[in-house]
């Protein structure tokens, strides 16, 4: 199928009633279809369960909790360095924000102003900053971890669309990531200055999850909702677990101007995994 067929089938799908589908079947927990469901995804997508806290397909009660299953202590190693990847994935596109504006694609931008839902003053210091973008394929684990310490300033929830964030899409569709629901995390360093995290919603993407609020996603109804957290409410440490999603897309990091320098060995589409080295901070 070609990649213009592709996101024609994207634009017309029944994306918010699949995902909605989606979300009930990936909660179920049936005896009967639930393990095979489970057995069939790991089998079609190369999931390496020896890598699991709990490897045995049979023991899920539901698809949710083996898709965020934990893995075992020691898989992955933090690098001795200022900012650790925060997930096991790919990398879609990173470096330097051209005066507010981030690719997605050769030929496709997005500003820092839409994606944190068009709040300029947020945006602000982003302006001049860096970013990152990864992609979590369904094989990949769920979990999504902190880069640096952080502590918890504000978190908001903007509605959108619904569109798959596979590299296809990404580099059809515009505006892709500022379009898509997303969950806006914002957070603070004494050492790295305020930081973003953005979990970028999809089609079939249930939920996305926080460990300090837990699933995010409010009712639909298109309006966006914002939290905001005292100092000594949520901190958390570099390589700690922040959120997950319930079924699979894409993260979004900002970082301020003069913060980090990117891993030399990191280039687009490269695979990358949760604790290894992303970036330093420059002397």
């Amino acid at each position: 199928m070609s990649d213009r067929l592709k996101i024609l089938i994207q634009h017309l799908l029944p994306k918010r009633h699949l995902t909605g589908l989606a979300g009930r079947v990936a909660r179920a927990e049936s005896a009967l279809f639930t393990p095979r469901l489970i057995r069939w995804f790991a089998r079609h997508y190369g999931v390496d369960m020896r890598e699991a806290a709990n490897p045995d397909l049979n023991s899920y009660k539901s698809f949710n909790e083996f898709f965020t299953r934990p893995l075992r202590d020691g898989v992955r190693p933090l690098a001795g360095v200022n900012f650790v990847c925060p997930v096991d994935g790919a990398i879609s596109q990173f470096g330097a924000i051209d005066d507010g504006r981030i690719v997605q694609a050769k030929g496709h931008w997005f500003t820092t102003t839409e994606l944190v839902g068009g709040d300029p003053a947020l945006a602000e210091p982003f302006l001049r900053g860096n970013f990152a973008n990864l992609y979590l394929s369904p094989k990949d684990y769920h979990r999504l971890h902190m880069p640096c310490d952080g502590v918890l300033a504000r978190m908001i929830y903007v509605p959108g669309a619904l569109y798959s964030v596979n590299p296809v899409t990404a580099r059809g569709v515009p505006n892709l990531f500022a379009r898509n629901e997303r969950v806006v995390c914002v957070f603070d360093s004494p050492e790295h200055g305020r930081f973003v995290m953005i979990l970028v919603g999809a089609t079939i993407v249930g939920s996305m999850a926080t460990v300090w609020h837990g699933v995010v996603n409010p009712k639909r109804t298109g309006q966006i909702a914002e939290w905001s957290y005292g100092p000594d409410e949520v901190a958390l440490k570099q390589g700690q677990e922040m959120g997950r999603f319930l079924l699979g897309s894409t993260i979004v990091m900002l970082f301020e101007p003069g913060r980090i320098a990117f891993n030399p060995d990191w280039a687009p589409e490269r695979p990358v995994r949760l604790g290894e080295a992303m970036g330093v901070a420059p002397a």
